[in-house]
């Protein structure tokens, strides 16, 4: 079972062992946002879902915190998002970069979910420390050339998405509101223009009213070729 460890801006740690990973999806709360991510999609031959938001299960330990991510092929890309840590201690909140197998993802979203790991970040807060100013805590996604260049790619706030409250509701109806349950936002629109297929990505959730930042950034290591 995965085991994932967060700081928490106290400094103490929480440690979850992952029972449940939960992928939302297309889930912005403004139609006009939905629609251009689906239009993103569509554009790599992806199909749009047959209901919004899509809810999608994901093998546990695809949970992680990697400094490299391994994939198959050069058609993988990141997506910056919020997660929800369903704690002993209580809910947290951290950032997480969906990376998803967009070659896969044209035969079925459920199965491009789990090609590849969840990455989240090292820190969290407290849920009930930031649940007063939820929508303006801001969502950014930088790609990163192999010199180390970083380009914008993502750019809005929690306030574009559902809400974690709501995600809890979900959870509770699915009796999954519960310690070990990790459930990723779905994210927002990319800029247009900017090449997805990068060889790194960064995410960051920034919290203006504190100042704080919560962080996460990885490697995209291709693997050796198959043999047979």
């Amino acid at each position: 079972m995965t085991e994932l460890t967060f700081e928490l801006t106290d400094g103490s740690t929480v440690s979850v062992e992952v029972t449940d990973l939960l992928n939302a999806g297309y889930a912005g709360r403004e139609q006009d946002e939905v629609q251009a991510h689906i239009a993103e999609l569509a554009e790599l031959g992806v199909p749009g879902p047959s209901t919004t938001p899509a809810l999608y299960p994901v093998s546990p330990y695809l949970a992680a915190q990697p400094d490299v991510v391994d994939v198959q092929h050069q058609r993988t890309s990141g997506e910056a998002e919020w997660a929800l840590v369903i704690s002993e201690q209580g809910p947290l909140l951290t950032v997480a970069c969906d990376h998803t197998d967009r070659a896969l993802e044209v035969h079925g979203v459920a199965w491009s979910k789990n090609a590849s790991p969840d990455v989240l970040g090292k820190k969290a807060w407290r849920l009930d420390d930031v649940r007063g100013h939820l929508d303006s805590i801001t969502i950014r996604g930088w790609v990163m050339d192999e010199d180390g260049r970083e380009t914008l790619i993502q750019d809005s706030t929690m306030g574009a998405l559902l809400s974690p409250d709501y995600w809890i509701e979900k959870l509770a109806e699915r009796n999954l509101n519960k310690p070990g349950t990790v459930l990723l936002s779905g994210t927002v629109a990319m800029v247009h223009g900017v090449d997805q297929f990068a060889p790194a990505w960064r995410v960051e959730l920034g919290d203006p009213v504190t100042g704080e930042t919560i962080g996460a950034s990885y490697r995209v290591r291709e693997m050796a070729a198959p043999i047979g």
